[in-house]
């Protein structure tokens, strides 16, 4: 809980400089999601995971960038070609999917509730379209699929599942 209260800290923190429009407060939360998955990473002494954070991130972004110079969608503005896929949604959803893989729903969650936030703001001030998003969002998932791998603590664990016709116990230590 000391986790989130720390996360919620730092998102209140960093949103207040970026206070004014829904894309300006977006922008701000786009920024604070790796900074908080960075931070949990950190809190649970977990480094495969916050290298797998930093190499998930930097690869959605960049793919996102990449494709960004290569489909020429237009925004929803007219203000140039460079709709399709949004960073910033990419920048938002890249630490979500990361914490929904590696430390599950619990983290997920609130995560994905604002990275939609960011989404959202970016196709309110019609800088993207939805699927704009949905890209960004789909290239999270791909990328977190192949560098993220689930969290497992140290120390020793256990485990019960009922079979049939018995039960099955496991008992496991991981140094």
């Amino acid at each position: 809980m000391r986790r989130f209260l720390f996360a919620a800290l730092l998102l209140g923190i960093t949103s207040p400089a970026f206070a004014g429009s829904s894309e300006s407060i977006g922008t701000g939360v786009a920024i604070a999601l790796p900074v908080i998955a960075g931070g949990i990473t950190l809190t649970k002494n977990d480094w495969m995971g916050a290298a797998q954070l930093t190499v998930d991130t930097v690869a959605t972004v960049g793919l996102a960038y990449g494709l960004k110079h290569v489909i020429k969608e237009q925004r929803p503005d007219k203000s140039d070609y460079m709709s399709m896929p949004s960073d910033t949604s990419a920048l938002a959803f890249a630490p979500a999917q990361f914490l929904w893989d590696r430390y599950g729903w619990e983290y997920g969650l609130p995560a994905y509730a604002a990275a939609t936030f960011v989404g959202w703001s970016r196709v309110d001030a019609q800088q993207h379209h939805w699927y704009d998003v949905a890209a960004s969002a789909g290239i999270a998932f791909g990328m977190s699929q192949i560098f993220t791998t689930r969290y497992r603590p140290k120390g020793l664990t256990y485990g019960v599942a009922p079979t049939n016709g018995g039960l099955y116990a496991s008992l496991d230590y991981r140094f």
